[in-house]
C-alpha cells in the first residue's frame, strides 16, 4: 500500500487519503479486467485467476531470489548447518484398522436413511439452495465422504483446471 514510505502516515490525512484513493483506483481497474471476461465465472473458466496467482507467485519468488524481499532464515541469516527434520512414521496396520472401522459403520448404519439423505442432497444440488444442511444430514446418517462427493460429481461433473501457458 505504500504506508511505510511516508514519514508520518497518520500525521496528516492527506497521506492516508492519497493511498486510499490509489488503492481504490487499482481495485476498480481490477474489477474492470474481470468484467471484460464477462464476470467471475467466465474469468475462472478462462484461467484468469489461476494465471494471476501464478504470476504473483513468480514475482514473489524472484523478489526472494534477487534479495529484494528479505526473509530471515531463507535468504538472510540462514542457518549454516542443515536442519534435521524427523520423518513421520505411519503405523503400517493403521490403514487396515481404519478400513475395518469403515466397513463396521457401513454394516451398522441405517442404509435407508443414508440413501434418503443422499437423495435429498442430490435434489438440492440440482437447484440453488444452500447445500450445507443437506450435507450435515447425510453426515449425521453416516454417509461417507466418498458417497457425498459421488453425488457432487454426478450433479456437477469434474472440474478440470484450464491449462495456463
Amino acid at each position: 500500500s505504500g504506508v511505510v514510505n511516508t514519514v508520518d502516515p497518520l500525521g496528516g490525512s492527506y497521506a492516508i487519503e492519497a493511498l486510499t484513493d490509489r488503492m481504490e483506483r487499482q481495485v476498480y481497474e481490477y474489477f474492470e479486467r474481470i468484467e471484460a471476461y464477462g464476470g467471475v465465472i467466465p474469468a475462472i473458466e478462462a484461467g484468469f485467476f489461476q494465471q494471476e496467482i501464478a504470476d504473483a507467485a513468480y514475482r514473489y519468488q524472484r523478489e526472494i531470489d534477487e534479495r529484494r524481499r528479505i526473509i530471515v532464515g531463507v535468504n538472510e541469516f540462514v542457518a549454516e548447518e542443515p536442519l534435521e527434520i524427523p520423518l513421520l512414521k505411519m503405523d503400517p496396520h493403521g490403514y487396515e484398522r481404519q478400513r475395518a472401522r469403515l466397513e463396521q459403520v457401513r454394516a451398522e448404519r441405517d442404509n435407508g436413511a443414508v440413501g434418503q439423505a443422499l437423495d435429498r442432497l442430490r435434489i438440492a444440488a440440482q437447484g440453488t439452495e444452500n447445500l450445507m444442511p443437506y450435507i450435515l444430514d447425510a453426515v449425521r446418517a453416516y454417509a461417507t465422504l466418498q458417497e457425498i462427493m459421488d453425488i457432487f460429481r454426478e450433479v456437477f461433473g469434474l472440474y478440470r483446471e484450464p491449462m495456463i501457458v
